[in-house]
């Protein structure tokens, strides 16, 4: 096993979509899925996708009520760049129609930042030949991608017939009514370039696709330039040449994509940069026409690196690949792990490592992780609260506060939507709700018992705030900008609550718990348990600060000391721990063993009435609150409650694993903690759920590294400093890794 590089061998045509997912590319800013750049008639999911542009698609229910979002966000498939038809003496390449595939391989050089694909290929007319793709998307410069296409004759000489092309006639595979999500406006084309300048509809994002082509024979370019098949919605350059036995043709092809600037959301580098001002030139404000170079074109709008973008070698394949070797070991240097004895280990957490650096660099403070970043369409691309529950806390100890920052910002600057939230569902006084769900701090999620009632999300906004503060020590965040939001979560606890004459504590009813196989619970333990924290935690910031600001009033103070003191937490004495709802021992408790094998997943085969009405948990629920705060409860109570809880856990979500897998570790229980890390690490590799050709669990990714971290090399902050307590697997020989603590990197070696 290949611990830096993840190899597939052999042509698969039930893996396809499956492989598209794992060898998808990104860079902070857009992705894409490892599809064919050649045509492919078999079953795909073409994917292309740009961070921020989204569509807000009607929402699709029975009926409608009160409170309900108005439509469900989704991240659109982009304008495709990649395209190439090509002909083999006028026989279209189609892996899915030849007549043998042989020497099929897939590498994701990890490394180094890389995709290659290769292959021998015996066409339906008799015409043998080999391909080798290599694929980057850069990350210097998050606009620009890059291929290099070679094809190489093995049993005759060939015509060779290719047109690279742009197409923004594209769609989603989940639009609701099969529609068209973009309108093209203009298609331009000039020496050997072409662009398409698209707009969403709805949101009007207009995004600029550009493609440049270089063609090659025997590593000599040619002198040629494309025929022009221009259709609506694409733009195509066609090349026909001839090539002589076992000669290698290549064309290298740069394309990506110039993002408009959007309201509110500040322009990218290039974006801010000097524009032609041509008369000529067809696309206004942010956009110009290709002038000799669609590459250099873009570098020098934005004025930047000009010493790079002069240097000739720069702009070739190979010194885009060379700056992308560079970028990616500046990566690896604080975000490796090391783990010696555990090939699968090893490879699960740096494919973990590699996607999560691959969906999020922190260069704009607008984007955020979706639970499948630029792997696919499920989930809408949106932001969840597995940003601040699991993913915070690696990126603030692997690229650093500034980074980890720029999350917390994300939800301060889109406080005003979440006030907005709340007063839809009748709150006042500037309480805020944050979406479960969302691309721009509006709710966008279809489904009640997700929009009204996971209000827990509130809490691990609260609590990420809490945690970046104690990590780096930086109250700076917290004092000008962390308090407002604090506050007004504390101020919707307060009104969600209501006092119960009958218990003369406070509840919280109708909620859903992280269980999502539970719905519309009365008491959730951690629901709870987060609010009153949120409260506390909210009023004694409030009087830390209280000199800068008066927070709020005394009266309030009173009110949030009054419910934090009340608070009711059901309880189970017979059992001696915290139940994770009231009614929750009036359930059939048979332990996740005694369901039949064949009826697992239970969403896939069991009436949601059943599920609800089970006591299976389907990640986390009041262990997540033992995860939070550890430091609030004896190693005793984790134990019964990790001893009761887990039996019935089914693990049916990709965040239930590693938090398990943390607990288990601060038990001492190493061996179910390594189960449970296998579990989250290769979730996607080994396709555990069967459900990877939807694309990758990006969010979960960052379980695997707290699963490790966290877990095996038990690191916590306890008064300002870092502490561990190790317990290896036995199969480790050595761990190691660096952390950014406080400014200072840190290495850790067990």
């Amino acid at each position: 096993m290949n611990t830096w590089n993840i190899i597939v061998e052999g042509f698969n045509k039930a893996e396809v979509t499956k492989h598209e997912s794992i060898f998808s590319l990104g860079n902070g800013a857009m992705g894409m899925r490892a599809n064919f750049e050649e045509d492919y008639t078999g079953d795909t999911l073409q994917g292309s996708y740009i961070g921020g542009v989204y569509y807000p698609d009607k929402t699709r229910v029975g009926w409608w009520k009160n409170g309900y979002p108005e439509y469900f966000a989704k991240v659109l498939n982009a304008p495709s760049w990649i395209g190439l038809h090509i002909k083999i003496d006028g026989e279209l390449l189609d892996l899915n129609t030849c007549l043998e595939v042989k020497n099929f391989r897939r590498q994701l050089n990890m490394k180094e930042g890389w995709y290659e694909r290769s292959f021998t290929a015996t066409l339906p007319n008799g015409v043998e030949i080999a391909v080798k793709v290599v694929r980057l998307l850069l990350l210097r410069y998050d606009e620009i991608g890059a291929l290099r296409y070679e094809i190489s004759p093995l049993n005759a000489h060939t015509s060779i017939e290719i047109e690279s092309y742009l197409d923004s006639g594209i769609k989603n595979n989940d639009a609701n009514w099969d529609e068209h999500f973009w309108n093209t406006l203009e298609i331009y084309s000039e020496n050997n370039c072409a662009t398409i300048l698209a707009e969403t509809k709805k949101t009007a994002f207009k995004v600029q696709t550009f493609m440049e082509n270089h063609l090659f024979i025997e590593g000599k370019e040619l002198n040629i330039s494309g025929k022009e098949n221009r259709k609506e919605n694409y733009i195509g350059l066609c090349y026909n040449l001839e090539v002589k036995k076992n000669d290698v043709f290549c064309i290298e092809k740069f394309g990506g994509y110039l993002r408009d600037e959007m309201e509110n959301i500040p322009p990218t580098p290039l974006q801010r940069g000097n524009v032609g001002t041509e008369k000529n030139m067809p696309f206004e404000r942010n956009f110009s026409p290709i002038t000799y170079s669609a590459l250099a074109d873009f570098l020098e709008r934005g004025n930047v690196a000009m010493e790079k973008v002069r240097d000739a070698q720069a702009l070739t394949f190979e010194g885009l690949l060379e700056m992308q070797k560079e970028d990616w070991a500046a990566i690896w240097e604080t975000s490796d792990i090391v783990i010696e004895g555990d090939e699968k280990a090893q490879q699960g957490i740096r494919f973990n490592i590699f996607q999560l650096n691959q969906t999020y660099q922190g260069k704009y403070a607008h984007l955020n992780i979706g639970p499948k970043g630029f792997t696919g369409e499920k989930y809408g691309g949106s932001t969840y609260w597995d940003t601040e529950a699991y993913c915070l806390p690696f990126y603030m100890a692997t690229k650093g506060a500034e980074i980890a920052r720029n999350l917390l910002l994300y939800r301060y600057k889109q406080l005003p939507q979440a006030i907005e939230n709340a007063q839809k569902l009748g709150f006042t006084g500037g309480a805020a709700l944050y979406p479960m769900v969302t691309m721009n701090g509006e709710e966008c999620h279809n489904e009640w018992e997700i929009t009204f009632e996971e209000i827990h999300r509130n809490g691990a906004i609260a609590f990420a705030i809490y945690n970046y503060t104690r990590y780096t020590g930086d109250e700076s965040y917290l004092k000008e900008y962390g308090m407002e939001v604090l506050i007004a979560i504390a101020r919707f606890w307060a009104q969600r609550v209501n006092f119960s004459e009958e218990k003369k504590q406070y509840v919280i009813l109708g909620v859903t718990g992280p269980n999502e196989y539970e719905n519309n619970v009365n008491n959730n333990f951690y629901t709870n348990y987060l609010a009153s924290w949120c409260l506390s935690y909210a009023a004694t910031m409030a009087l830390k600060y209280k000199s800068e600001k008066q927070w709020v009033t005394i009266k309030e103070l009173k009110e949030w000391s009054d419910i934090v003191e009340h608070m009711y937490l059901p309880y189970s004495e017979k059992y001696d721990v915290y139940l994770q709802q009231d009614g929750f021992l009036d359930k059939d408790l048979k332990p996740v063993s005694a369901i039949p094998t064949g009826e697992r997943p239970l969403n896939q085969h069991w009436s949601w009435d059943r599920i609800l009405r089970s006591p299976y948990i389907k990640q986390a629920d009041t262990l997540q609150g033992f995860y939070f705060f550890e430091e609030r409860f004896t190693k005793e109570q984790l134990q019964k409650h990790y001893e009761f809880y887990e039996p019935f856990t089914v693990h049916e979500s990709s965040l239930s694993p590693c938090v398990h897998s943390v607990l288990a570790s601060a038990l001492g229980k190493t061996e179910e903690a390594y189960a449970l890390y296998l579990r989250t690490a290769r979730l996607d590799l080994d396709d555990y759920n069967k459900e990877v050709h939807e694309g990758l669990h990006i969010t979960s990714m960052a379980g695997t590294w707290l699963s490790i971290v966290e877990g095996f090399a038990g690191m916590r902050v306890k008064n300002g400093t870092l502490t561990f307590t190790p317990r290896l697997p036995k199969q480790w020989k050595r761990l190691s890794f660096k952390v950014i603590f406080r400014g200072e990197v840190k290495e850790v070696i067990i």
